[in-house]
């Protein structure tokens, strides 16, 4: 972002110090120390990843729309969560985002998309992370057999009505924060019938 001069917008901190304090193939943590707008001092612990997709694949079922869901065990939280589709390529990070759409689809629940339309972005955790998210909304869709990565390996894929993902989003069912904010952007978009 930038001011209206085409500065970067420092929000008005500065950063007086900053190092690496751990890193591994998929997360950077820096630890900067900072001045804040108000003249004071503090630490900033930031977590630094790379872009990442998320993508709702929206299908035609016998009785009407369904979206197509993966289940996976979330170590961090101890808990399988209900998910869309989602990742990033950590071993290639600059790689367009669409083809990152398309391959982690395919790969998580098998599926190829005739079509992807770009939603928009979002930030996931935007006071101590980087990370950065496009949303896509994947029609076309046929069926062919997933191609899990090893830490995957207990991943399964779910079609459900889009009237189950409804309801599983009032229950309760759907924690992931990404999850939401996708079919909200989408939804928003008037992409969902």
């Amino acid at each position: 972002m930038s001011d209206d001069m085409g500065r970067p917008d420092t929000g008005g901190f500065v950063t007086l110090s900053s190092r690496i304090v751990y890193e591994n193939p998929w997360t950077r943590l820096r630890e900067d120390i900072i001045r804040r707008p108000d003249g004071g001092e503090g630490l900033y612990g930031v977590v630094e990843r790379s872009e990442f997709v998320v993508v709702l694949p929206l299908g035609n079922g016998p009785e009407g729309p369904t979206v197509t869901l993966v289940r996976q065990y979330r170590y961090p939280v101890r808990a399988r969560l209900w998910e869309l589709p989602m990742g990033m390529w950590e071993h290639r990070p600059d790689t367009d985002p669409e083809i990152v759409a398309h391959g982690e689809l395919e790969e998580e629940t098998g599926l190829r998309a005739f079509a992807l339309r770009h939603a928009g972005t979002l930030y996931q955790g935007a006071g101590y992370s980087t990370q950065r998210g496009h949303v896509y909304l994947a029609t076309g869709l046929t069926q062919g057999p997933p191609r899990r990565e090893a830490t995957e390996g207990d991943m399964t894929s779910h079609t459900v009505p889009l009237a189950e993902l409804e309801r599983m989003i009032r229950d309760g069912e759907i924690t992931c924060m990404v999850t939401l904010a996708a079919v909200a952007l989408v939804r928003a978009r008037g992409w969902i019938p």
